[in-house]
């Protein structure tokens, strides 16, 4: 195997590429509304979700441009929750990797514009682009995955717990709750999609790539809420510390630092004993967990 850097090099220039192709160029008639769709997902991010879309979809034997359109769309969507988290009425965040957050170097309505069209978008490529080799009822289901990790039961639901907890302090279970919907449902579904762009693999797979995407997801958060605490706006891209600032409930809040450490390690052992099942196809996905546990962005 190549080594790890290397692997996630390409995956990172592969959904750029993509990206950029599929997004309208600057200048067309339509103007700030396809600027800020670019401005906000071209150009920075970690790409860790595409990323999971190609290991996953490689560790069940799929190639190519297929892999590109599930990355695409998931790459997307967490554009588009970014916009909008960023707005005043939701976080109220000035700065996202490293610049002007979308409604700061545009406004807020073409912001909120953008958000949306990133989103339809998204689905618009799982419905119709003819590069995913899938049938049409598989299709269905990777629209039905990546529907119900943004809804109600999902992402936005999420959010509205994140909201709403402001100033109070919430029981674990709780927390653990609005984390799996705000940023661990995407995860999973962004792990699930690739694993949906192969051959129907065995049962026994489907569920271990589940509760590896599941695990992942909520040890993404946990990292993130960590590193609010220990993490520098300059390395981080996004303002330190705000969390605390706005009294917002997080695992180093409820569990404490160290607490918070080892409920990500036991995560992180938790999703690579998922992956057993696959053997040695899932050697790059064990590395995404580690990068995802020793991240400092």
């Amino acid at each position: 195997m190549a080594p790890l850097s290397d692997i996630l090099q390409r995956y990172r220039e592969q959904v750029e590429r993509a990206l950029e192709l599929l997004l309208t160029p600057p200048g067309t008639p339509a103007g700030p509304l396809h600027e800020a769709m670019r401005y906000a997902t071209l150009g920075g991010g970690k790409r860790i979700r595409a990323s999971l879309v190609y290991a996953a979809g490689e560790a069940l034997g799929t190639q190519g441009p297929g892999l590109d359109v599930p990355a695409c769309a998931v790459e997307l969507v967490h554009s588009y929750s970014l916009v909008h988290d960023d707005l005043p009425c939701m976080d109220n965040d000035d700065l996202r990797r490293g610049r002007p957050s979308c409604h700061r170097a545009y406004d807020e309505a073409t912001a909120l514009l953008a958000g949306d069209a990133l989103q339809s978008l998204a689905f618009e490529l799982l419905a119709s682009d003819d590069r995913l080799p899938v049938t049409p009822e598989c299709r269905l289901r990777m629209i039905a995955t990546l529907a119900q990790a943004i809804g109600a039961r999902g992402m936005a639901g999420g959010q509205a717990i994140d909201l709403a907890a402001v100033g109070r302090r919430l029981h674990p279970e709780e927390l653990e709750v609005m984390h799996q919907q705000k940023t661990g449902a995407l995860i999973r579904a962004a792990v699930m999609l690739g694993a949906l762009s192969a051959p129907p693999p065995p049962e026994a797979l489907m569920t271990g790539l589940s509760d590896y995407g599941e695990a992942m997801g909520l040890a993404f958060q946990i990292v993130d809420d960590i590193l609010d605490v220990e993490g520098e706006t300059a390395r981080l891209g996004k303002t330190a510390g705000a969390d605390r600032a706005r009294d917002k409930p997080t695992y180093p809040s409820i569990l404490g630092l160290e607490g918070a450490k080892a409920k990500a390690r036991a995560l992180h052992a938790l999703a690579l004993e998922s992956l057993r099942p696959l053997g040695d196809n899932g050697q790059v996905l064990a590395g995404i967990a580690d990068v995802i546990l020793q991240r400092a962005r």
